[in-house]
């Protein structure tokens, strides 16, 4: 099957998108499948509000519209809400075309942390954004469940997986400070609470791996921290496997791919009872979840390592990309070429 897969979250963006869309290409390939991205990459852009680092597109219809015509794809499918993602949308409605999409974020909690636009707003947008196709993928039931409270009547599950080969346990000492050692892994921005985490009293000491738009403000408040910036995943796998505890202090992830990657490593997880957290640790015992993130940190230096591992093996990035391919909806080259004729 030859598959188009069109975002506007790409390079240099580290995130778990981004992370998400590259292991997904890479097993849809090894599964024999033909995979092309679309990206801000091939596009002028220009730099997203209070968020440089996302590169949103500039009239990218026309480009757009050559490289789905070139490529010819079985089953087109739209990972982000941007500008891009519009575009793929309005192409595959005037062409009569089914397409899949996705919601890998809670963009509108994000939208009420950052600018305080009321939740139903922006979910009206993506109601309508998602209405015409054939499959709204959502990384867990929690998630599928919120969509559906919301008026989505097309919702599937598309889980996650992790590199069991990069992410595993190992002997490292890169994180030399005094124990037990609590982390932090993602990007440093309001919606992810990192403040949550730093703000708390506990032994030893804290690191925080990652960038973001509120990094500045929370080193000037919390200089005891220590601040690695973004980091190779092999470093990272180092990171994490170093530390005692990985904290994940979000309220508003869908999934939290680090959760995966830090449990891969050994390393058991604190976090609040919450959407992702309830989904990917379940009743495994490879973290503790208590809306009293201080217990929580110091119940999860009780969890023996080989537990988080173990845990973390129930995940591959081959049977969440087979289950991406058994929700496309593929439409074959003849169909596809017609409609462009007609166009």
């Amino acid at each position: 099957m030859k598959v188009m897969i069109v975002t506007d979250a790409w390079e240099p963006q580290v995130n778990g998108v981004v992370r998400t869309l590259k292991n997904t290409t890479r097993e849809l390939i090894a599964l024999g499948h033909q995979v092309e991205l679309l990206t801000p990459l091939e596009f002028r852009t220009v730099p997203c509000p209070t968020y440089p680092e996302i590169r949103l597109s500039l009239m990218p219809r026309r480009h757009l519209r050559k490289r789905i015509d070139a490529f010819g794809p079985d089953a087109i499918h739209v990972a982000t809400e941007g500008p891009l993602g519009l575009a793929a949308r309005r192409y595959a409605i005037d062409h009569d075309l089914p397409f899949t999409t996705a919601y890998h974020t809670r963009f509108p909690e994000y939208v009420q942390a950052r600018f305080g636009i009321p939740l139903e707003a922006t979910y009206r947008f993506l109601r309508w954004f998602h209405k015409p196709s054939l499959a709204v993928m959502a990384p867990t039931p929690v998630v599928k469940t919120d969509l559906e409270k919301f008026g989505f009547t097309n919702v599937v599950l598309w889980t996650r997986g992790v590199d069991l080969d990069i992410f595993r346990p190992m002997e490292s000492k890169v994180l030399n400070t005094a124990r037990p050692i609590f982390l932090y892994v993602g990007r440093v921005a309001v919606e992810k609470n990192v403040e949550a985490f730093l703000k708390l009293d506990l032994p030893g000491s804290k690191w925080v791996c990652g960038e973001g738009p509120a990094l500045a403000e929370l080193k000037s408040r919390y200089p005891q921290a220590n601040y690695l910036g973004v980091l190779s995943q092999p470093e990272l796998a180092k990171v994490y496997a170093a530390a005692d505890v990985f904290v994940f202090p979000s309220r508003t992830d869908t999934f939290g791919l680090v959760l995966l990657e830090a449990l891969a490593c050994g390393t058991p997880v604190a976090a609040y009872p919450v959407t992702g957290p309830i989904d990917v640790l379940g009743t495994g015992g490879a973290g503790s979840m208590n809306e009293d993130l201080r217990e929580a940190c110091l119940e999860a230096l009780k969890i023996d390592r080989v537990t988080a591992r173990a845990w973390a093996e129930r995940f591959s990035w081959t049977a969440a990309s087979e289950q991406f391919a058994s929700h496309l909806k593929p439409r074959s080259h003849t169909a596809m070429q017609e409609s462009g004729a007609a166009a």
